[in-house]
């Protein structure tokens, strides 16, 4: 092999050697960082600066790349663990928790491992926050207990440059035993709700029916007095009537003429015949009753008349005055409510003329009074009046 031939071998191998050796070069000085990722730069083992996302370059055989950072939101499961709460019983939990990177010279050098102790350090937190807390708020308050693992969890996690999103309680599961007894506990709540909605029901009923019933005794009560009001009202008038009736009688009394007062005698004779005969009490009725002072009376009634009938013929005058009051039948028949004595009737008949003699023995002068008129009961034998009678028993005249 000639020298020349050899010259050109090693010239090739050298010039494949700073070739090779180029390439590395420029390989090592070039650093491409993918997007959502940030690379740490350490010179001789020391942190210098950050590459962000895109093309960096820096010295080789000084500088390499220390950490490769993930920026991006991560999320890791929580482990299940046991955990008794201050009431003494066991549920078992677990959970999720989310966090991002913001600091990555932080994340890379002020703690090894990173995801371990903030799981870790989430685990601890749940069973201190939980542990806290009976049963019920365990089961009904687990926002509360978000809100607390997220704040403790946070602000330990800020020194490593994490930021910790959230922290979600993901199955809270007690024992089997405390799960029936939460149900029998829940049937009998539902239970006392319903009977307490059932009683307040008929309470609510209650009170309405005895409102209604209030409402209408006094309805009840005010048409009672509105009617006794009308009663007195009318009693009055009837009072009223029956003055001004009496001071008319006596009026005419006064003036000399006693036709007027046989009228009135007629009058209640006749209503107290009428009363005595419409009695619900009343057996036997026999008649007729004192005649005499019927017959009478209606013999002053015809002098009455014939009084008022020559005084307005005449025109005046004393007669005129003392006719007056025979004017008075038909607006003094019904005012007085108590009979007059019936001897004013037997002078009334010996004016009139129509005087019974079988009677007249039996009533008294015109001082003493009429004899009220007789009744009999089946029950007693009755005294008859003399001269002829009618025997009416009460279903015949029904």
């Amino acid at each position: 092999m000639q020298l020349s031939d050899l010259f050109v071998n090693a010239t090739g191998i050298i010039a494949l050697v700073f070739a090779a050796l180029a390439i590395w070069l420029v390989k090592s000085a070039v650093n491409i960082v993918p997007q959502g990722f940030e690379h740490t730069v350490e010179r001789f083992g020391r942190y210098t600066r950050t590459l962000r996302p895109g093309l960096s370059l820096f010295v080789p055989f000084l500088d390499r790349v220390g950490q490769r950072i993930n920026m991006m939101e991560q999320v890791r499961d929580v482990p299940s663990q046991e955990i008794i709460t201050r009431d003494n019983a066991m549920v078992t939990v677990d959970g999720v928790v989310f966090f991002q990177i913001v600091d990555a010279p932080k994340a890379a050098y002020e703690v090894t491992g990173l995801e371990g102790a903030i799981l870790n350090l989430v685990m601890t937190n749940i069973r201190t926050v939980m542990g806290s807390m009976d049963l019920d708020e365990l089961l009904s308050q687990r926002d509360k207990i978000n809100a607390l693992l997220l704040g403790v969890v946070d602000d330990a996690t800020t020194p490593w440059g994490t930021k910790v999103t959230r922290i979600e309680i993901k199955d809270i599961a007690p024992p089997a035993d405390l799960v029936a007894s939460m149900g029998r506990q829940m049937k009998a709540e539902r239970d006392k709700r319903a009977s307490v909605l059932e009683s307040d029901g008929l309470r609510q009923s209650a009170i309405l029916r005895a409102e209604g019933e209030k409402a209408a005794l006094l309805l009840e009560a005010e048409g009672r007095r509105d009617a006794a009001f009308k009663d007195a009202e009318a009693r009055e008038r009837s009072a009223e009537a029956e003055a001004t009736a009496t001071r008319l009688v006596s009026e005419a009394i006064a003036a000399g003429d006693v036709q007027a007062i046989n009228y009135f005698v007629a009058n209640k004779y006749v209503e107290a015949l009428r009363d005595i005969a419409s009695a619900p009490n009343q057996k036997t009725l026999f008649m007729p009753l004192e005649a005499g002072s019927i017959i009478g009376a209606i013999g002053g009634i015809a002098e009455l008349t014939r009084s008022a009938s020559e005084g307005r013929a005449h025109g005046g005058g004393a007669s005129g005055d003392a006719s007056a009051p025979g004017g008075l039948p038909g607006g003094l028949s019904g005012g007085l409510s108590g009979g007059l004595p019936g001897g004013l009737s037997g002078d009334s008949a010996e004016s009139g003329g129509a005087r019974d003699p079988g009677a007249a023995s039996d009533r008294p002068s015109a001082g003493g009074g009429a004899a009220p008129a007789e009744t009999t009961r089946s029950r007693s034998a009755p005294s008859l009046p003399d001269g002829p009678g009618i025997r009416v028993d009460a279903d015949e005249r029904s």
